[in-house]
């Protein structure tokens, strides 16, 4: 199994520490996001979506992290507690990955994009009010996962760790990444990320997301031209 990975990119985390987690073997092949990697000819051949994760077993190519991740847990028969037989703590991990696409990750994601990438994009800081507005939604998204995702349970699906957590730990992560402190006066959510980091081991947890905490470093390679071709989405933004 090949997988194309970009530990910058939380969908990439996610199918990264689970496929350790189940001790799949695989072959890891970087996709640098920075250099626009993704759109050249070579991985163009191996995915017409251009986006990674992607997972490669012979002529069988699967995109998107989510449906990666539920492939990985029935085909290798990973714990019952990834991904959960009972229908019911299932639709619980599922009802989770619903949400997070324009939930958790779009919210995260928009604060990283604007801290980090805006700057180097455009030579100067995003708006104060855009910064703000995106901080404001994100917090919402931080405020659903504690009282409603997880209510008084440890774990999004109960009292143990899925893949729903895997998912939501890599988003939340995100911002951390921009210097954007998301568990200021959440214990909740404090106890939460130390739960997951402790199921997921240090070691791995920290390789993981090795690259994100050094973002603003990551963030300097991105390619010249690959920035002019993202000005207009800046501008629009």
């Amino acid at each position: 199994m090949e997988l194309y990975l970009d530990l910058l990119s939380q969908p990439c985390r996610s199918v990264y520490m689970f496929a350790k987690l189940l001790k799949i073997p695989f072959d890891y092949k970087k996709v640098d996001l920075a250099a626009g990697q993704q759109y050249g000819e070579e991985f163009g051949k191996i995915s017409m979506v251009r986006r990674v994760p992607v997972l490669k077993e012979g002529t069988f190519v699967l995109t998107e992290s989510t449906a990666i991740l539920q492939y990985l847990a029935q085909k290798h028969k990973g714990a019952d507690h990834w991904y959960p037989a009972d229908l019911q703590r299932r639709a619980r991990v599922q009802e989770y990955l619903a949400w997070q696409h324009t939930g958790m990750r779009a919210h995260g994601s928009k604060v990283f994009i604007l801290r980090c990438l805006y700057p180097l994009v455009l030579g100067s800081e995003a708006p104060q009010q855009k910064m703000d507005d995106a901080v404001a939604e994100l917090k919402q998204s931080l405020d659903l996962l504690e009282n409603f995702f997880l209510q008084n349970r440890p774990f999004i699906a109960g009292d143990k760790i899925s893949v729903a957590d895997l998912v939501a730990i890599v988003e939340i992560m995100q911002p951390v990444g921009s210097g954007f402190d998301v568990f200021a006066d959440r214990p909740k959510l404090t106890a939460w990320r130390d739960a997951v980091k402790k199921e997921v081991g240090d070691k791995l947890f920290d390789e993981a997301h090795e690259g994100i905490m050094n973002a603003k470093e990551a963030v300097k390679r991105v390619d010249k031209a690959r920035l002019e071709q993202m000005k207009p989405y800046f501008l629009k933004m």
